[in-house]
């Protein structure tokens, strides 16, 4: 007679690494179109919000302190002070725009509200809502500099043809923000936690990256690390577009704001699954 061999227990199978390759797909465009729907009914004081803090900026430095100052010496160029804040302000409301969006309306949408959990019940996975988040706050961002793009013409700031190149990069400066945004949404608690990242990454950012001075006057070891944070890439693709020229290393900077784009996504994918997996 035979014995029976015992058999191994069965094991399950380990979780998926967080840290796995995102997973794309056209599921996340029903969400952004959600979020689209919703926006439309508050889009005209959202317009106010978004434009009126920069356009303020833009006529208190520019007009004000321009009078001071003159003009700046940009690459060998003079350039009115005016100018020289409209091109980097314009990525700070870039910046400021898809941040603001990825964090307090994401953080709504995922832990308040509840809203993500209600997507995930269809067929529209975690990996498509983050996706979908991120395209959305980039396209706020892109709105955003649209309207203040269309009041500098209007000014007769900039009428260089070469904006019309700036547009899509300001499109790549807010989904870049938008993925480093949307790590610190994924590590949030509440609220209260989105102060470090404005007072603590922004903000240095904004002083740093050349959008009220020029990075000359900064240390030498202040300016070297200037040299890799993504909003001073971002303004020196941009600053030369304004003044009609093309600009120096473009490569460089683009390849800078895509690494930069790739590793955040990246990192704020996992720590959101790792979210939700808890």
């Amino acid at each position: 007679m035979r014995t029976a061999l015992p058999q191994a227990p069965h094991t399950a199978d380990p979780p998926p690494s967080v840290w796995r390759a995102p997973s794309l797909s056209s599921r996340c465009w029903p969400v952004f179109l959600r979020n689209l729907l919703v926006w439309r009914k508050l889009a005209n004081p959202s317009l106010v919000g978004n434009i009126a803090e920069p356009l303020m900026w833009l006529v208190a430095f520019g007009y004000g302190m321009g009078a001071l100052v003159g003009e700046l010496s940009v690459n060998g160029t003079q350039v009115p002070y005016i100018l020289f804040l409209a091109s980097g302000s314009i990525c700070m409301s870039a910046m400021n725009a898809a941040s603001f969006e990825a964090l307090y309306s994401a953080f709504s949408r995922m832990h308040v509200q509840k809203t993500w959990d209600g997507i995930m019940n269809t067929p529209v996975g975690l990996d498509d809502v983050v996706l979908a988040e991120m395209l959305w706050a980039a396209f706020k961002a892109l709105f955003t500099v649209t309207a203040i793009l269309g009041v500098m013409l209007a000014l007769g700031i900039s009428h260089s043809p070469k904006l019309l190149v700036a547009w899509p990069v300001l499109l790549c400066v807010g989904i870049m923000f938008s993925s480093i945004a949307l790590i610190f949404n994924a590590l949030a608690k509440g609220y209260d936690f989105f102060t470090y990242y404005f007072t603590l990454v922004l903000t240095p950012m904004m002083f740093l990256s050349g959008v009220f001075f020029p990075r000359e006057q900064l240390p030498p070891l202040v300016r070297a690390i200037s040299d890799w944070l993504p909003l001073t890439n971002a303004v020196e693709l941009v600053r030369p577009l304004f003044m009609d020229q093309w600009p120096q290393q473009p490569l460089r900077h683009g390849l800078v704001m895509l690494a930069s784009t790739v590793a955040a996504y990246w990192v704020a994918l996992a720590l959101t699954r790792r979210r939700f997996r808890a």
